[in-house]
């Protein structure tokens, strides 16, 4: 019926209305274009010249001034001279004789009573005063806005969510102020009841009502019992409506049907709640997603809603288009990146049933590489299923390469460290595929680098990583001097911020050929000592905590383990430097965090002086002890030199506590350090160290950015009295 309707009035051009006017000169003037035209009918039937149109009979001139329009065109109007014309005060003239004769003689019977008949009643409703009804139990939600439910709870079951949902979009609660009067609080407490009454039927309450009170002005009554501007509103639910007849369109064709209707939990006889069906929705499009069907689709949910039976009808088309297993991964690039690769490093092998969540687990990991700027996975039909057998699709891989090369530098300044400029070139793909190339360079006051480090990624398995690096050092710190070339390779298997494993590993192998000294004090050299060491370093860690640079829950529990062989002078040493560490983090509030870490290390099998001591133990600065310079605690010899340990106990406790600065991004960490070096592979406790202090942190997007002012409670001369850490992410 509106369609037709709609068809109609489009078909119709638009007319202008005419200005107002003297009707009869009007009148006047189409009647006289009516006439010309029924005149000039039978002449157009012989001539061959268009016939006039309605706009060249009635031109704009006529419908913009047609009294004008009408004189000038149209034919003399006569005046008539036998008008009489009349003055305002004359009398009325005398009606004529109509006369109708009083009844005065009229005898009218009277009426007789009826006699009462008591078995009439009046169909009154017994329905309560909803407006003044004295049993609604009042919610206070602030001083401008009030709600009322009935008094029992099985009345309205919703009634804490209603509310929470009501405050998080009410018109009143988000605009209040202490300026508002009644005129501003009528108008938001429009918007607010038709607010409410959509909260009412998203819970099934479709016949429910929703009475409206403003300035305390109840119904029936002519004044507020308060002066304050307030809005009240009286809930009424009604009855709930309950769902009857649901249809989940061609879901029962899929060989999964009764598994994927568990899926979706709603079920005749269950209220009718309208977030409800958004979220089984969502959880049946996941489980279609994870048991096999990638073509599935989901149109919306219609819900019809019967006032008479006090239900709903939910239809909910759905298409599960056949079930599907994994086949290969083809890749849009293969010299690049090629299929066989991105099937590595997938978490599925080809057979295995088609799922959603693997699908995006190998987009994260091929976005993980750094090697594509975009990437679009598409599935691919290779066999269509069949009644006994699922179908196989391909995972079509479409990608953008990403700029490879990186060039890159740094330079900061250290109160303990002094200068250090760093610079590196890289390109991430220079062995395809994952094989990057790194040269870099350091130097600085007490350190200067040359290397060159072959990194390949996932190689023989998912987030494996072959590392050869090889480098020729010069160090020159507080504790040593040091001349180093090393080799160095790592096969690895580590947590990273896109992939946060609860257990890491790596072994390796490394040769190292070094020239080292104490430093040189008071013009005095040292005596120089060569050492050749070959090592297998060992690494496992546990990490159950929440994140990898800004923890707030969970542990880490690492061990590092390194058997070695050193020879120097003549004499070959075998012993084992062994490191534990854990850390744990707790959440106290949403505000703050307790943080805590301790660690102990020993090297043993050998004597104190046989290892080189740049392999020594060491403790002091931004990891360790904050208000020391780096490696500076620990025993030292008759010149003031730190000689390094065989044992190290290391101990930190602080607070991250979060303040209202720069929207919650700001935190403040009081921190408390402490040390202890020993000479023997057993700790003794000889030398202990502290440090306190407070840190500011700046959460950022990729994690926060740490300045730390450190405070040494018991220095020795040569310490400093405050030291200042700068990095990237939490001290531990």
């Amino acid at each position: 019926m509106f369609q037709p309707r709609m068809a109609i009035r489009n078909s119709i051009a638009p007319i202008r209305p005419f200005p107002k006017t003297s009707f009869p000169a009007l009148r006047a003037a189409l009647l006289f274009a009516a006439a010309s035209a029924s005149i000039a009918g039978p002449l157009a039937a012989q001539d061959s010249s268009p016939q006039a149109g309605i706009d060249d009979l009635i031109p704009d001139s006529a419908v913009e001034n047609p009294e004008d329009w009408a004189r000038d065109n149209g034919p003399p109007i006569e005046e008539d001279d036998s008008a009489v014309s009349v003055e305002p005060d004359a009398p009325l003239a005398d009606l004529p004789d109509l006369a109708v004769d009083w009844p005065d003689d009229l005898d009218l019977q009277p009426i007789e009573p009826l006699e009462p008949d008591d078995s009439i009643q009046l169909a009154v409703p017994d329905l309560p005063d909803l407006a003044t009804d004295k049993n609604l139990a009042v919610e206070r939600l602030s001083d401008e806005v009030a709600l009322a439910f009935p008094a029992t709870d099985q009345a309205f079951p919703v009634r804490e969510d209603f509310i929470d949902r009501f405050e998080a979009l009410s018109t009143i609660e988000q605009l209040s102020g202490s300026d508002d009067n009644i005129a501003q609080l009528a108008a938001r407490a429009r918007s607010d009841q038709e607010l409410l009454d959509e909260i009412l039927r998203a819970y099934g309450y479709y016949d429910g009502q929703v009475i409206r009170t403003v300035g305390g002005i109840s119904p029936g009554e002519e004044r507020a019992a308060s002066e304050e501007a307030t809005v009240r509103f009286n809930i009424i639910p009604g009855q709930r409506y309950v769902y009857d007849a649901i249809d989940l369109g061609d879901l029962t064709t899929a060989p999964d049907a009764d598994e994927l209707r568990a899926a979706f939990e709603i079920f005749s006889g269950d209220f009718v709640l309208t977030d409800k069906i958004v979220e089984e929705r969502i959880d049946l499009d996941i489980a279609l997603g994870e048991t096999g069907y990638p073509f599935a689709a989901i149109n919306e949910p219609e819900l019809v809603i019967d006032h008479r039976a006090v239900t709903g009808s939910l239809t909910l088309p759905v298409s599960p288009n056949g079930k599907y297993v994994f086949g290969g991964v083809v890749s849009s690039k293969p010299g690049f990146l090629s299929g066989k690769h991105l099937a590595m490093i997938a978490r599925f092998e080809e057979g295995d049933v088609y799922q959603r969540s693997l699908e995006l687990d190998l987009r994260r990991a091929i976005t993980a590489t750094g090697l594509v700027s975009s990437i679009t996975i598409t599935p691919k039909e290779v066999t269509p299923p069949t009644a006994d057998t699922p179908g196989t699709v391909n995972l079509e891989v479409d990608l953008t390469e990403a700029p490879l090369r990186t060039v890159a530098g740094s330079i900061g300044y250290g109160s303990e460290e002094g200068f250090r400029l760093e610079a590196s070139w890289e390109h991430r793909n220079f062995f395809p595929p994952e094989g990057s190339l790194k040269v870099r360079g350091i130097v600085g006051t007490q350190e200067q680098l040359a290397g060159v480090t072959f990194r390949k990624n996932n190689f023989r398995g998912r987030d494996r990583v072959l590392t050869v690096d090889a480098y020729a050092s010069t160090v020159d710190s507080d504790a040593f001097d040091a001349r180093t070339i090393a080799l160095v390779g790592t096969f690895e298997k580590t947590s990273t911020l896109l992939f946060q494993k609860p257990l890491s590993w790596s072994v390796g192998l490394e040769a190292v050929a070094t020239d080292e000294r104490n430093r040189v004090i008071g013009g005095i050299a040292r005596p120089r000592q060569t050492y050749l060491v070959g090592a297998i370093p060992l690494f496992a860690q546990i990490d159950t905590s929440d994140s990898l640079l800004n923890p707030t829950e969970g542990f880490r529990l690492a061990g590092r383990f390194s058997p070695e062989i050193s020879r120097s002078s003549g004499i070959e040493s075998f012993y084992l430097r062994g490191q534990i560490d854990a850390s744990i983090y707790q959440s106290f509030t949403d505000k703050v965090v307790l943080a805590g870490r301790t660690r102990l290390a020993s090297n043993v099998g050998t004597r104190f002086f046989n290892i080189a001591p740049s392999r020594r133990l060491y403790a002091g600065g931004g990891g360790s002890v904050r208000g020391y310079g780096y490696q500076s605690i620990g025993p030292k010899n008759d010149l003031g030199e730190p000689t390094g340990g065989s044992s190290l106990v290391e101990l930190s406790l602080e607070a991250r506590v979060q303040t209202g600065f720069f929207d919650g991004a700001l935190s403040v960490v009081p921190f408390v350090d402490a040390a202890s070096v020993s000479i023997e592979q057993v700790p003794d406790f000889r030398f202990i160290k502290y440090g306190v202090g407070v840190g500011v942190r700046y959460e950022t997007g990729f994690g926060p950015i740490r300045v730390d002012v450190g405070v040494p409670l018991n220095p020795d001369p040569d310490d400093s009295p405050v030291a200042v850490y700068v990095s990237l992410g939490q001290a531990f």
